[in-house]
């Protein structure tokens, strides 16, 4: 059994965490961590855990004491800048870390802060890989002792448009690398728990507000892993998300220009021989729209494509539930790979 522990465990992705940690027949939940609980008994702060806590009670949060401790494997389910601080005492200390912020998502430096402010421990970000299961080549099991978990945002967008990329530009190509539109609306858990006006439940019921335009902060971290992998040239694309009147998931749509000659066939061949095996993407069939209905407390993404004649352009459409696929399950899954777990190991 590996030992884990959570740290930052109180938010909507903390919680999350915890409960399919609990169920996960592979690990042991040794330690949860949150400031503003500590000495608070799991199943009195997320009371959906009663009778299944383990006892289980909140602790401080010390890095120094946890990097000293015999647990094996951390998740940091906290915000950006303070998840660099505790990474930078358990990662030298030999313990394999999953960050769930952005503190190590984005490799460059100057970009980071250009989205986020000064960063706390730049020094890691060479050490830190990027790791959206699916598409990361497998050698980061072995390369790294920091995972950068992608953010739910960039996780429905990115897995329906990075085979696509990846085939881009000359002969074959499917896609423009150009004018790409990426229109996303989130449940109201994607902003976490806030007291703020804006998202209490009378003015975000029968409403949905866009936010965030031309410069939300998953927009870096989307570009950057689009330009990656298509082998040079900075890809820009337009990202426009939204507050939708929903508890959690993400529908993302996206329109981007079908390549001179590319058929809606060639773009599900992609997809296939990508996804292929893969048990947590579903490919429908064109034409059949994804509803967050269907992957509501699922590690899934769920997606398909149409090719508007009229416009040339393909149109692309994916779902996930922002604390699953978007968080806390897609982290758990990169756990069981890097630790060879069974893939769908606590997620099935």
């Amino acid at each position: 059994m590996l030992k884990v522990g959570v740290i930052g465990a109180s938010g909507y992705p903390g919680e999350q965490l915890l409960k399919l940690l609990l169920a996960h027949p592979r690990v042991t939940l040794a330690a949860v961590t949150s400031r503003s609980q500590v000495g608070k008994p799991l199943s009195q702060v997320v009371p959906s855990l009663r009778g299944q806590d383990r006892g289980l009670t909140f602790t401080g949060s010390d890095a120094a004491a946890l990097a000293a401790g015999d647990i094996d494997l951390f998740f940091l389910a906290l915000p950006h800048g303070a998840a660099a601080e505790f990474a930078k005492a358990l990662v030298p200390a030999g313990k394999r870390v999953i960050d769930l912020s952005a503190d190590f998502r984005i490799a460059d430096l100057a970009t980071y802060e250009k989205y986020y402010g000064k960063h706390h421990a730049p020094e890691l970000l060479a050490k830190a890989r990027f790791v959206l299961p699916e598409l990361t080549p497998p050698s980061w099991k072995t390369e790294a002792r920091l995972i950068a978990a992608p953010g739910c945002y960039p996780t429905s967008i990115l897995t329906p448009l990075v085979p696509l990329v990846r085939r881009a530009g000359g002969a074959g190509g499917i896609i423009s690398r150009e004018h790409i539109v990426a229109n996303s609306h989130s449940g109201i858990s994607g902003a976490g728990k806030k007291t703020e006006e804006m998202y209490l439940y009378v003015e975000r019921a029968e409403s949905i507000k866009a936010y965030g335009l031309t410069k939300h902060r998953h927009l870096a971290e989307i570009e950057e892993q689009l330009s990656l992998n298509a082998g040079g040239g900075h890809i820009t694309i337009q990202f426009n998300p939204h507050f939708a009147p929903m508890r959690r998931g993400i529908a993302t749509t996206i329109t981007v220009p079908a390549a001179p000659g590319a058929t809606i066939d060639m773009l599900y061949a992609a997809w296939k021989s990508t996804y292929d095996g893969r048990p947590f993407v579903q490919i429908l069939p064109s034409g059949e729209t994804p509803d967050t209905a269907h992957v509501t407390g699922t590690n899934r993404v769920d997606m398909s494509a149409v090719f508007d004649a009229r416009t040339k352009n393909f149109v692309i459409t994916s779902v996930v539930d922002n604390l699953v696929k978007g968080a806390s399950g897609q982290a758990v899954q990169i756990m069981n790979l890097w630790c060879d777990f069974e893939e769908t190991a606590g997620l099935a």
